[in-house]
């Protein structure tokens, strides 16, 4: 846990000038088998003190690779003697933010940091499993990890904070070959929020999705290629999740959209079917708790969800508090830091689709001829919108019932056009929390939504 040293130091912020102080620590926890054996086992810490200073439209920024009060000190002088540099030869002469309430500091609680045996032990029980499980493999890799950020925050205005930012994992990794042996692979993760002691305590509770990962793996391997061309797909929720986070929601951050993004045109104009409502949510969504909840941001703003789709009308970006100042929006708490050395900058947090009316058994008994589409293991997007993601689990739909698994392919298209021919919603969402979004710098971020029905370009043989 990291010490208050940096109380002292905010006698020292300006009068009237936004100022952030911030001490971190990063921690990594990784082991991985290949095979039963142990290929890596690691750990490592990272601290440092940032200091980034506001005024007149220019920032002042400065960081060094200590937690200490010399270190607070020298970084909070240097940024900002930053910021009056670039204040006098740069000149933009913006306001000062709008102040925010403040309140008492932020605290979130303390955690565990389990030892590396605990990692090390918990992964050999799931690779026994897989291998007594499991035959007809060609090799298998079981990850356990866990990484997680805190964050002692001293704003001029807004909330002070105390935020810790743990998730851990657990990916199960299965490959094996095609009858005319070309590889066929799958992986699924499990855990989430929290830390390793408390997301894995028993291991015969992963049991049932390896085997259902298992079931996958062999269907695949028996699989067909997609017929290419538009056809009319189901996306199960990963792939909502996908499609929502890099598609649709780095096109509406803010600094994006200042870069020129699709969406700096389409405020309030219909960029979806009137079933889709998307948001990104701060920590509770759906009546429970975000995969990854974040309450106060780096500048010291009060996490709030952020409607950026309403019934099918483009409502709003995810802004910074100088973006929010410049399209007069409220600034909502979706400004991050990767590490002390790095600037915050804005991101997503919990980006979903929301929640139709719809059954899934429905939905595939709607379509004569068409894919349901579940897995991804990767994707692209651009600001205009335009995607391709691949695709590694999936069906035919044939007359209406689920047919051959499908081999792996891709799918594109053009995000604001493709939501326009989504016209069925299901009524249960999955979430997705497991990798990290990099945009500059990594960050963890959650994504989600329903199943779609709608019409996708999708990639043959």
């Amino acid at each position: 846990m990291l010490q208050d040293l940096l109380k002292e130091q905010k006698a020292f912020f300006k009068p009237g000038v936004h100022t952030e102080l911030r001490g971190q620590n990063n921690r990594n926890r990784r082991v991985i088998l290949v095979s039963g054996d142990v290929m890596a086992n690691m750990r490592s810490d990272v601290s440092g003190v940032s200091a980034r200073v506001y005024r007149n439209g220019v920032w002042g920024f400065s960081s060094m690779a200590e937690y200490t009060k010399d270190a607070a000190t020298t970084v909070l002088k240097a940024a900002t003697e930053n910021a009056e540099f670039m204040d006098r030869h740069v000149g933009n002469g913006k306001p000062a933010f709008p102040p925010l309430a403040g309140g008492e500091p932020f605290k979130m609680e303390a955690f565990n940091d389990p030892a590396q045996k605990a990692y090390v032990d918990f992964a050999r029980e799931i690779d026994a499993y897989v291998s007594a499980h499991c035959p007809n493999l060609t090799s298998r890799k079981v990850i356990a990890t866990e990484d997680s950020m805190e964050k002692l925050l001293k704003v001029s205005d807004g909330r002070d904070a105390h935020i810790l930012s743990p998730r851990s994992y657990i990916y199960v990794f299965l490959s094996a070959e095609t009858p005319a042996g070309a590889p066929v692979e799958l992986f699924k993760s499990f855990g989430g929020s929290g830390t390793f002691d408390v997301n894995f305590t028993d291991p015969s509770v992963l049991y049932a999705g390896i085997d259902r990962l298992y079931e996958q793996l062999m269907q695949k391997r028996e699989g067909v290629y997609a017929d290419a061309g538009e056809k009319t797909v189901i996306l199960g929720g990963m792939m909502t999740g996908m499609l929502s986070h890099e598609a649709v929601g780095h096109t509406v951050e803010a600094d994006l959209v200042l870069g020129g993004s699709v969406a700096a045109h389409n405020l309030n104009k219909k960029v979806a079917s009137d079933l889709v409502t998307l948001t990104d949510f701060a920590h509770e969504a759906f009546g429970g708790t975000c995969p990854l909840p974040v309450f106060v941001d780096d500048e010291g703003t009060e996490a709030k969800d952020v409607t950026l789709i309403k019934n099918g009308i483009l409502t709003g970006y995810m802004n910074s508090r100088e973006s929010a100042l410049h399209f007069g929006m409220e600034p909502c708490g979706n400004v991050r830091a990767w590490m002390f050395s790095d600037e915050p900058l804005i991101r997503m947090r919990n980006t979903s689709v929301h929640p139709g009316n719809d059954k899934l058994d429905d939905m595939i008994a709607s379509i004569d001829n068409g894919y349901y589409l579940i897995e991804s293991g990767n994707g692209q997007a651009d600001t205009t919108g335009e995607f391709m993601f691949g695709v590694t689990m999936g069906y035919e739909i044939k007359g209406g019932k689920l047919g051959r698994a499908l081999l792996d392919t891709t799918i594109s298209g053009v995000a604001f056009e493709m939501l326009k021919t989504v016209d069925m919603v299901s009524d249960e969402i999955v979430w997705c929390s497991s990798g990290f979004c990099g945009k500059k710098q990594p960050m963890p971020v959650g994504m989600g939504g329903p199943a779609l029905r709608c019409k996708v370009k999708i990639g043959g043989r």
